[in-house]
């Protein structure tokens, strides 16, 4: 498949099946000394391949590959003090190295979030394997915003399906009905 389009390196030569009783493990920035090291001690859910411009991407990658894990699952076990905010101002506080500057994890503060109660990570970060196999492609439209040509968006899309990742512009289904039951029980249309 010479002439494959290249999603990510973690999913290009296939879809690796997560290891059944999986436990977590740790996520390290790049930086050849004294890396950040983050303690996941929890599987990761929703793993996903994510197009938008805000995740971070290795070199050369049109998308980003990102999970979430329960908040009290994850821990920043070294060199804490090498990371900084992205951006203080966006939903999810991306903490990334200020030496390599990889996305080492994401947090959301604001406890009326849909997501709140869950980081994001990239799994690829890990040494370990068995962390739990990408099921979508999410904001599929947007790496046409990060500079992608939008000529080739149907190959993007027959490329993702085809090394099993269904895309949408959105979510995932699950995600999305997740979000709209947390705005309905908030607003009170939904009890319970």
């Amino acid at each position: 498949m010479p002439n494959a389009i290249s999603i990510h390196p973690s999913v290009d030569k296939g879809i690796k099946a997560g290891a059944k009783d999986f436990a977590g493990g740790t996520l390290v920035c790049k930086c050849a000394r004294n890396p950040v090291r983050v303690t996941v001690k929890s599987q990761c859910a929703y793993n996903h391949v994510c197009g938008c411009t805000k995740c971070w991407k290795p070199a050369g990658a049109l998308f980003s590959m990102v999970a979430v894990v329960p908040r009290d699952k994850l821990s920043v076990t070294e060199n804490a003090d090498k990371l900084a905010v992205v951006d203080a101002n966006a939903p999810i506080h991306r903490y990334a190295c200020k030496g390599c500057g990889v996305h080492v994890y994401g947090r959301i503060e604001n406890t009326k979030h849909p997501f709140y109660g869950f980081d994001f990570i990239h799994p690829e970060l890990s040494p370990e394997t068995g962390w739990a196999a990408p099921e979508f492609a999410a904001f599929v439209s947007s790496i046409i915003e990060a500079g992608a040509d939008p000529a080739n968006q149907n190959a993007v899309r027959a490329r993702l399906r085809e090394i099993g990742l269904e895309p949408y512009d959105c979510l995932s289904p699950a995600l999305m009905d997740a979000i709209a039951t947390h705005t309905a029980k908030a607003s009170g249309v939904l009890k319970g």
